[in-house]
This record gives structure tokens, sequence and C-alpha cells, in this order.
């Protein structure tokens, strides 16, 4: 299965009439979806001064997404998207407002801890709803892959972007500027998708439910293992990065240089989704893993800010790539009716893997300096791809005992 899309794929995807609300609404609820915990991050770095604590506090934050991205997945799975939605929504905004008041009020990290954790695991899920609806609204085939590739590259965008912005916005004259800009931004998009009628008109599909959910698939389990690489190497970088900016008398440099990654990231992964290699999907997890934690080492290499913009650019290539392959391979090994919460775990994996490698990188940047952190960054990532190659075999494998139904289905993609 070759998973490809050409771009009158894309621009069938994009103007499908019942999506062009969705999609827009959804554009506005994603766009801080890695901004909220890194705005926390730099928000609390600079009121306590210490990365050591505000890395603790961002992967707080994340740990909450990733268990909240699977609560609200399978209760989207089961009750459809926009019941769940209002209520994280809800919740989300008060916990946010509690939490930066925390910061202003300088409680100590005991308190902050849980706090951030409230915050994360309230994001409203609207990238997993919105995944999942491309398969209520296009038929199996061409269009609905490039639907599921749109929301991997945009995604990914976001995922870059929103460092970026939060690097940017930690210099304005009060901190926690990007914190509340990030959540006004996710509240009126999460309320404008969880309203759209195309939304709200989706009903649950039928399916046997089981205790593990997406997960009762060996398959699903060994794409969420390379989402969880993913993420942890990408996390080292997040924080590494922007302390190398810190540490050259450039703050604001940080937020630049990780968005320098996504005009490569972009760029590549739309001509990558043409012709993706390999084509063997179980051999495209963790070849395009190892080659990222290669790649990521040379961001050792620089010893100044214009090199390790450079670098980045190349690292970049393979970002989108790794996002766009982990959402179509839910196609291939997620047991039916659990599509919301088998993207749910890809986003709870990634995020745990950034709360692991932003922890982690705050405590090598503390200690040992940024070289360190990039060089962990390369072989976390070039570890868990061997562990990724060693269960290869369960993506080709599917879903065991996947219904005839399912199974035209995933013919008609090919």
């Amino acid at each position: 299965m070759s998973h490809s899309a050409r771009l009158s794929d894309y621009r069938a995807a994009l103007t499908t009439p019942a999506m062009r609300g969705p999609v827009a609404a959804s554009l506005l609820a994603r766009l801080p979806i890695a901004m909220i915990g890194l705005s926390l991050l730099l928000y609390v770095q600079r009121e306590r001064n210490s990365f050591a604590i505000a890395g603790l506090v961002s992967a707080a934050a994340l740990v909450g997404v990733a268990v909240g991205s699977i609560v609200q997945g399978r209760l989207m799975d089961r009750f459809g998207p926009t019941r769940p939605l209002l209520c994280a929504v809800s919740l989300f905004a008060v916990f946010v407002a509690v939490a930066v008041t925390a910061v202003e009020a300088g409680v100590a990290l005991p308190a902050l801890v849980p706090l951030a954790f409230a915050v994360g695991a309230t994001e409203p899920m609207v990238g997993s709803a919105s995944r999942a609806l491309w398969a209520h609204v296009v038929p199996a085939g061409p269009t609905r892959l490039a639907g599921y590739a749109y929301e991997a590259i945009s995604m990914e965008v976001f995922f870059i972007l929103g460092p970026g912005l939060a690097g940017l916005l930690v210099a304005a004259p009060w901190g926690g500027t990007g914190v509340v800009i990030g959540a006004v931004s996710m509240v009126v998009g999460a309320v404008w998708f969880a309203l759209n009628p195309t939304v709200r008109g989706v009903r649950p599909e039928p399916a046997r439910r089981s205790l593990l959910g997406a997960l009762a698939s060996p398959g699903m389990r060994t794409v969420a293992l390379a989402a969880l690489g993913f993420g942890v190497t990408i996390g080292f970088i997040e924080v590494a990065v922007p302390a190398a900016a810190t540490r050259a008398g450039h703050v604001g440099a940080g937020g630049l240089l990780l968005s320098l990654w996504s005009v490569s990231s972009v760029l590549f992964g739309v001509l990558y989704s043409m012709r993706p290699f390999p084509r063997a999907m179980h051999l495209r997890l963790p070849v395009l893993l190892g080659g990222f934690g290669l790649l990521s080492l040379l961001l050792a290499v620089p010893t100044g800010l214009i090199g390790l913009g450079v670098a980045l650019l190349v690292v970049g290539t393979l970002i989108t790539p790794q996002a766009t392959t982990h959402s179509t391979a839910i196609e291939q090994v997620a047991p039916a009716g659990t599509a919301t919460e088998a993207f749910g775990w890809v986003v709870t994996a990634v995020t745990v893997g950034l709360a692991i490698g932003q922890s982690a990188s705050g405590q090598l940047v503390e200690t040992h300096g940024t070289g360190v952190a990039f060089v962990a960054a390369g072989v976390a990532g070039v570890a868990i791809a061997g562990l990724v190659w060693l269960f290869r075999g369960t993506v080709a494998a599917g879903v065991p005992g996947l219904p005839e139904r399912d199974e035209v289905e995933l013919a008609a993609s090919r």
C-alpha cells in the first residue's frame, strides 16, 4: 500500500463543501497545540530563572495532553465530537486562568505541576476529531488519503510554528502573553468547530469496545512507539535551541530558529506525500525515525546561531513525512470504530515523547550544555527507531480479524 496523494487530491479534499467550515475552525483551534506547553515553560523560566523547574512544569502539561487526548478520543468515538469538545474547552479555560494566576502569585513547584497537568488534560482535542471527520464525509480513496495527509501536514506545521510563536511572545512585556494568546485561539477555534453542522451531524460508528481500545491492535502499538520516538527527539531540540539562543545573548532568536525548520518540513512533506519512500508502511516508520535521529546529530556541530539555523533546515525535512506516515498508518492498523481514539494515541505518544525530551533536555542544558542535549536527541531517535524496526511485522499484518467492510475500504485507498 503506497498511501500517496497528488496535488489534485489535496484540492478535491479541501474544496469538499462539508469540510470547509471544520477545516477553518480546526486551523484556529490547532495552531496553539504545541504552543501552550512551551509557552508555560518559557513563562515559568522567565519568572523563576530556571530551565529545570520550567521543564518540569511544561512536561506536566504535555503529560496532561497525553492523558486527555485518549479520554477525549474514546468519548468522541462513543458520543460524537460536539459534547466532549464543549465540556473540555470549558474546563480548559478555567484551568488556564488558575494556572496563570498561580504563576503570577509565585506559588511553589508542587502546586504548579498539577495545575499544568490539568491545563494539558483539558486541551480540546480538535485535531483528533478533525482527522476522524474525513472518514464520515469523504469516501475511501485518494481524496480521503489527501485529507489525512493535510491533517498531518497542518498538525506538524502547528507543532513547529507553535514553539516559534511561543519563543517570540516570551519577549513581550508580560511573560504570560503566549499562554493567554494560545488559550484564546484554542477556545474560540474549538467552540467554532464543535458547533459546526457537519461536526454536529457525526454519529458514532457501532463497534465492539475493548478495554485497550485502539491499542488492542499490535500494529497500532507500533505506530504509537514510532510517534513516541518522534516526540522525544523533538522535545530535546525544542528546549536546547532556545537555550542556545539565550546563552548567545539573543533570547528572541530561539523562536525564530525553531520556526526555520517548519519551512523545509512543509515543503519536503508535500513532495514526500506524492512519492513516499519506503513504499511499504511497516518499513517507512522505522526508516524515517532513524533518519530523523541521525540528522538531529548535525545540530551539535555548529558553534554559532547561523550554523544552527542551517542545520535546523536540514533536520526539518523529515518532520512532516513522519507526521503524515503516523496519520496514514491508522487506516491500516486501527480497529473499526476507534479512529478518533487511534489518532489520540498518536497525539499522546508524541506529547509524552515531548514531555520526556523537554524534561531531560532541560536537565542536560543546565548541567552539560546544549551540545550534549542535541546529541541525546539523535541517540534517542535512532534507539527507538531500532525498536520500531523489531516490531515492523505488526504493522504489515494490519488489524487481526479486520471486518470485510474495512478490507474493501483499505483496498479502495491503494
